[in-house]
């Protein structure tokens, strides 16, 4: 199973290959080719996930600061709205190709993208919906 943090679940719709080290890219690729390919189920947890690892090894981690904290926070109250079922901790979600279609509709309309405010990503994430997701990693 894959461990993704709340705000982790945005951020995997925008991803297309860039990221803050050739080990993160290396690592998010791997984990979006997993989730593309085998529909794994998702664990949601609080904290650094699996997108997270080459960050805590490299000891460049942010993932514990309180500003990432309030993304998870607020991509977990937008993603409970919109999917209709609780995102927190523990919860197991199953990322269909459909689900995934209906969440990139959602974050291109901006309903889901309080948590990106702040975040440093954020004007490429804005270009990369702009232009329907092309290139990026997930179907839907």
């Amino acid at each position: 199973m894959i461990r993704l943090r709340p705000h982790h679940l945005l951020c995997m719709l925008t991803y297309k290959g860039e990221g803050y080290s050739q080990e993160f890219v290396k690592n998010f690729d791997r984990l979006t080719r997993q989730l593309a390919a085998t529909g794994e189920p998702v664990e949601v947890v609080s904290g650094p996930d699996d997108v997270c690892a080459p960050l805590l090894e490299s000891g460049e981690c942010h993932c514990f600061s309180p500003s990432v904290v309030e993304r998870d926070q607020k991509a977990a109250e937008e993603l409970s709205a919109l999917l209709g079922e609780v995102v927190a901790p523990g919860a197991t979600l199953r990322l269909t190709p459909a689900r995934l279609a209906m969440m990139k509709t959602a974050f291109r309309n901006g309903d889901i993208r309080s948590a990106c405010v702040e975040c440093p990503w954020k004007d490429l994430c804005d270009g990369i919906a702009a232009r329907g997701f092309a290139g990026t990693r997930l179907p839907g």
